[in-house]
């Protein structure tokens, strides 16, 4: 469990990256500029708090 914990972040942020490939391909909203952005942030974030609290 804790190994799939460790890569939530990067998960996060690599919906964020999907979303903007939408975005970029698909329909054009400032909606999904938003929603892709503080994915990336919040994965990033995520990411480095969660390594930091779950290492051996």
């Amino acid at each position: 469990m804790k190994n799939l914990l460790k890569y939530c972040g990067v998960i996060i942020v690599l919906l964020g990256v999907l979303v903007e490939v939408i975005y970029f391909f698909g329909t054009r909203s400032n909606v999904m500029l938003i929603v892709a952005g503080l994915l990336i942030v919040c994965g990033t974030i995520s990411h480095i708090v969660l390594n930091r609290y779950l290492a051996d």
